[in-house]
């Protein structure tokens, strides 16, 4: 296992090689240089994703920890590592960021991105505050039009596109009522999220003061830094991690706004292993389209597995493995059930990026969805946090 002073050594002669290239305009059929911050378990998923697509040259990777650039270079064998994300970015030859980092450092890193001139897929949740989500759009506006894409990755699916087709040809009436699920279960012993604590997950190995970003300074701790999930100051928990697909996906098919309210409750009932955030937990999102999401969670049981069901006084679309509509036969009876049928490849997501850099229009999960998920997710986490109902003031865009 290679030290960061291996890697640092490598910066100033990669660095000189990397200013010298201009970037150029980028036409239809142009190869696009790309590079990730944050190839760790996700990151290197979206990797995989991007070499997939066609003419994408994926050519550097910034980590904070070892190991993880040895990976990312196992994927991409011609890639250049940094440890300091900043070095990629002055990179100008690279088009366009992928960013898998930890929630708490999405925005330095989409930020410094945009300012860089790079196009910029963002993982999901997107923003970890609200004070970050108004910072990100600031970036996101003077960024002489860059492509966003947000990382919620259900936005490009088959199902997106059949939830459109139903939404607007079938009657669905006054839709009251969005309830969703997303439970898991694990084998006893292996708790959800957990990662395995590697020797070389070190001070000598891990820039630590980078990954603490706008954190309190704290001694290393290599439990804190690979299941970060688990804490507070870096995560938002399941909400940022699953809810957050659930309710961009109808965030983006029905054009909901922020919600008015949100309270959630919960705890940590069976994973008792020092995280701080719920395993089991009850979400209720009050929207002025006067309609109730309710998303319930948790991870000691599977049975319930993860859908949404949308009511509407006329019809009702249920979302599971497979999307359907069904009439209400109160107020319908002339029509019989349609079930979806459109498709689409795992990387379809990453392809209308890429293909939305080189044609333009607009990303299927763009700034602006990305941005009224972010507040639903933080209204229901300070929900928890404070044990208390949590208001939105749309005017002035706070918290109340």
């Amino acid at each position: 296992m290679a030290s960061r002073r291996s890697f640092i050594g490598t910066v100033a002669s990669s660095l000189a090689t990397t200013l010298a290239s201009p970037s150029s305009v980028i036409g239809a059929n142009d190869r696009l240089r790309v590079g990730i911050i944050g190839p760790g378990a996700r990151g290197q998923e979206i990797m995989h994703w991007a070499i997939q697509c066609p003419n994408i040259d994926f050519v550097a990777a910034a980590d904070i920890y070892t190991r993880r650039l040895e990976q990312a270079k196992a994927i991409a064998p011609n890639a250049k590592t940094y440890m300091d994300y900043r070095y990629l970015l002055e990179d100008k030859s690279i088009d366009a960021v992928l960013i898998a980092t930890p929630q708490h450092l999405h925005c330095e890193h989409f930020v410094a991105s945009l300012a860089a001139g790079k196009h910029v897929y963002q993982e999901k949740t997107m923003a970890f505050t609200v004070a970050h989500a108004k910072k990100m759009r600031a970036a996101y506006q003077n960024a002489n039009g860059k492509v966003v894409q947000i990382g919620h990755q259900g936005c490009s699916s088959g199902q997106a596109a059949d939830a459109a087709r139903l939404l607007a040809e079938e009657p669905m009436g006054k839709i009251t009522a969005i309830h969703m699920v997303m439970y898991r279960n694990t084998p006893h012993g292996k708790p959800q999220w957990s990662r395995p604590i590697y020797p070389d997950m070190t001070p000598e190995n891990v820039l630590w003061k980078q990954f603490l970003g706008e954190n309190s300074d704290r001694p290393f701790d290599a439990n804190q830094y690979i299941n970060w999930r688990f804490f507070w100051d870096y995560s938002g928990g399941n909400v940022y991690e699953n809810m957050c697909h659930q309710v961009s996906f109808w965030y983006k098919a029905m054009k909901l706004q922020p919600p008015k309210a949100v309270t959630m409750t919960g705890g940590v009932y069976l994973w008792k292993d020092g995280r701080e955030v719920p395993d089991t937990m009850c979400v209720s999102i009050e929207q002025p389209e006067e309609m109730l999401i309710s998303w319930n969670s948790g991870f000691g049981n599977s049975k319930l597995g993860s859908g949404e069901d949308v009511l509407g006084d006329e019809g009702t679309i249920q979302k599971y493995n497979q999307i359907r509509w069904s009439p209400q036969k109160e107020n319908i009876k002339d029509r019989q059930e349609k079930l979806g049928t459109a498709t689409a490849p795992g990387n379809a997501h990453m392809q209308n990026f890429f293909d939305c850099i080189r044609n333009g229009g607009e990303p299927n999960c763009n700034f602006d969805v990305g941005f009224r998920t972010s507040i639903a997710c933080r209204m229901a986490v300070e929900s928890y946090r404070q044990q208390r109902t949590i208001r939105w003031d749309p005017a002035k865009e706070e918290l109340i």
